[in-house]
């Protein structure tokens, strides 16, 4: 199907563990009817970590990362950055202090369909000075760092001015990873970073990500395929009606036992 040897097993080095770059306390968050999606969530993500959150759809985990990336306003709880209180901040505002967002659903949150591969990369850049003067968008500067992200992280398009909606859905997810990890990020939120993706770059996301976890950023995977979450994570969160019903460290995490607390058990 890719033309060449797939490894399906994900090389993880060894784990170092630095200072935590995110400390989420007794976190609550509603859904769109106003009820109760997150109840008292407490977790935190070192430098160099990888943590997993494994549930059943609807659980709460599109909800938390929703409020963990600006999306949601959290009801109650605290958020905090390497230290700063981003509880109520917006979404550009955790973008520019370092939040890395890979949405739960590319064609709803991610891209543009429309739009050609360099309108895509702008749309969360367009204020930065690297792409924009004042209210004017610099469009070479655009088109040349969507060129180079083409590159280095192998989107199969002839130009930056195809349409995105030509892209298969690997190489559009591809973009929309390198677009969120080619800067300067200190937290990657990935949510269903595979959903819908050949298996050709299923390994190469994945890779990727080890990447980023090496040079110490911290990283949240949530994803309901548990083969992706056991490959990936250094912890494993269970959520089930909106609380953590399980954790699981690197070594210890049974298959059984995940399962178990997917199913409620221990909630």
């Amino acid at each position: 199907m890719v033309g060449r040897p797939v490894r399906f097993a994900v090389d993880r080095p060894p784990l170092e563990r630095g200072a935590p770059i995110l400390e989420v306390e007794d976190l609550q968050v509603a859904d769109e009817r106003g009820e109760r999606a997150v109840g008292g969530v407490t977790f935190s993500v070192h430098a160099g970590e990888c943590v997993g959150i494994a549930g059943i759809h609807g659980n709460g985990q599109s909800e938390l990362v929703e409020a963990l990336t600006g999306m949601r306003r959290a009801v109650s709880g605290r958020i905090r950055l390497q230290g700063r209180d981003i509880t109520h901040a917006s979404a550009r505002d955790c973008h520019r202090l370092g939040i890395a967002h890979v949405p739960e659903d590319r064609l709803r949150s991610g891209i543009i369909g429309t739009f050609d591969l360099g309108e895509n990369v702008a749309l969360n850049t367009y204020y930065e000075p690297r792409h924009a003067s004042g209210i004017r968008l610099r469009w070479g500067e655009v088109y040349r760092s969507t060129a180079r992200l083409i590159r280095d992280y192998d989107v199969r398009a002839r130009s930056p001015l195809n349409p995105i909606g030509q892209l298969s859905g690997g190489n559009q997810q591809k973009l929309v990873i390198g677009r969120e990890l080619s800067r300067d990020v200190a937290l990657i939120v990935a949510s269903q970073p595979t959903r819908g993706v050949d298996v050709g770059s299923i390994e190469y996301i994945h890779e990727r990500f080890m990447e980023a976890r090496s040079r110490g950023r911290g990283l949240i995977v949530v994803s309901t395929e548990l083969d992706e979450i056991l490959g990936l994570a250094d912890r494993i969160l269970v959520m089930f009606r909106g609380r953590v019903a399980g954790e699981f460290q690197d070594g210890a995490a049974d298959i059984g036992n995940i399962g178990l607390a997917m199913a409620g058990a221990g909630a």
